[in-house]
């Protein structure tokens, strides 16, 4: 008589949310345990005096098919961005605008002297290229050469201006890596799909995110214990064990390591876990009512980052809800590790910003929140996904999930969780997942 395996999956963020769900829709009897008082990982969202802040500059990219897959995105009540950005540097502005989405930035668009028609051209012809691929090709079929984002782009015939001023920028929020060093890769799964479904936060906040995969797990009949940390595992060859902080074991039939990746290589001893890292600090910011930054629903990038931060956020014209009524409430992000204090990057804001409307003072800037992110994300230049583990890598019945076996995003978080949970059920003679 076959018994139901018990699985214990270890981190509640979006790997580990993703894999009890489908472990337990597969007949598993599973429970996730999360050291935090709350699920989420990195994607958590802090609600204060009316003001919701997230940790960091983060979007949900709708078109991720992960994202598509996992996710209710009727239910999360998306707050779209306006494709392209406003481009800033001491005394003017500029704007790049999606055509297709916005026919009426057209243009302002074609006067922006940043951008030559050449670089218009590329971009299309990019675009075309790279709208029928499939996605999760991109980082699984192997290349001869994996390069960087800059000589990505410099092959192609991209100006110094639009590279530097526009690329840079725009791919340093989303990579954390201003230098383009980062893997094309990346570049490539982005572009193809922003340019399908464009950028968004939920109108909640992005902890809305695994506030519903939590849900989901619980519909189907997981367990989530928080406030659990488990400090080692140990495995046999059909049995594992994890000992949490209160110097408790439990046994188990399979565990899956949802860690974040330093965590995870310490839990588990595997040392090809990427464990380098990518860090930013984002300040939030409460305007003066009637402040109007004139960019819509467009980030606003920093085309040269000499003192300011590398990108200005308009939030609350993004997403209404997340400041009370009639404040205006923006961020600004800073890569890598500023050693500067809160009032110190505050004022570097705020120069910034009259540097860019030279017509106005910004004595009002009020800081309502600073997160420091030291681990944002693990660093990705080229070459680094041939050396990822696998999910089945840690011995006995132990497995991974977490975005460091795929590329570091939310769908390779959600992937990455899938992929394990596919995993153990195959290896425990269960019916793979639906």
């Amino acid at each position: 008589m076959q018994t139901t395996p018990r699985v214990l999956v270890v981190g509640g963020g979006l790997a580990g949310l993703v894999a009890s769900r489908h472990l337990a829709g597969g007949g598993a009897d599973v429970t996730l345990l999360e050291r935090d008082e709350t699920v989420g990982g990195r994607v958590r969202t802090l609600e204060r005096d009316g003001y919701r802040f997230d940790r960091g500059f983060q979007v949900l990219f709708p078109a991720y098919p992960a994202v598509r897959r996992e996710l209710d995105l009727e239910a999360l009540d998306l707050r779209r961005f306006t494709s392209g950005a406003t481009i800033a540097r001491p005394g003017r502005r500029s704007v790049l605008a999606d055509p297709r989405q916005r026919p009426g930035a057209i243009p302002a668009t074609l006067r922006n002297r940043d951008i030559t028609m050449g670089d218009r051209l590329r971009v299309a012809r990019l675009w075309w290229a790279l709208r029928g691929t499939d996605p999760d090709r991109v980082f699984d079929d192997a290349r001869e050469e994996d390069v960087s984002i800059e000589r990505f782009l410099r092959e192609r015939g991209f100006s110094d201006g639009f590279v530097e001023e526009f690329v840079a920028p725009f791919y340093g929020g989303i990579t954390l890596d201003r230098s383009l060093s980062t893997s094309s890769r990346v570049f490539e799964y982005t572009f193809a799909t922003l340019a399908a479904g464009g950028a968004a936060v939920p109108a909640r906040g992005m902890e809305a995110i695994p506030a519903q995969l939590a849900e989901r797990v619980r519909d189907v009949g997981g367990a989530i214990e928080a406030g659990v940390e488990v400090t080692a595992i140990s495995s046999g060859e059909s049995t594992a064990t994890v000992e949490t902080a209160d110097g408790a074991t439990r046994d188990a039939d399979a565990v899956v390591v949802a860690t974040d990746p330093p965590a995870a290589r310490e839990l588990t001893g595997l040392e090809s876990i990427p464990t380098d890292a990518r860090g930013c600090v984002t300040q939030y910011y409460a305007l003066p009512d009637g402040t109007d930054l004139e960019t819509g629903k467009r980030l606003v990038l920093n085309a040269h980052e000499d003192e300011g931060p590398n990108h200005v956020v308009p939030h609350s014209a993004v997403a209404p809800e997340y400041a009370p009524d009639g404040r205006t409430l923006v961020s600004a992000t800073y890569l890598g590790e500023p050693e500067d204090d809160d009032r110190t990057l505050a004022e570097r804001t705020r120069r910034a910003l009259e540097s860019w409307y030279p017509k106005r003072r910004f004595e009002g800037l009020e800081t309502l929140h600073t997160d420091r992110i030291p681990f944002a994300q693990f660093d990705q230049p080229p070459g680094i996904y041939d050396r990822l583990p696998d999910a089945r890598d840690p011995d006995g019945p132990v497995y991974l999930a977490g975005d460091y076996t795929r590329w570091s995003s939310i769908q390779g978080a959600m992937r990455s969780g899938r992929d394990a949970a596919g995993a153990v059920l195959e290896d425990l003679s269960q019916y793979p997942v639906a």
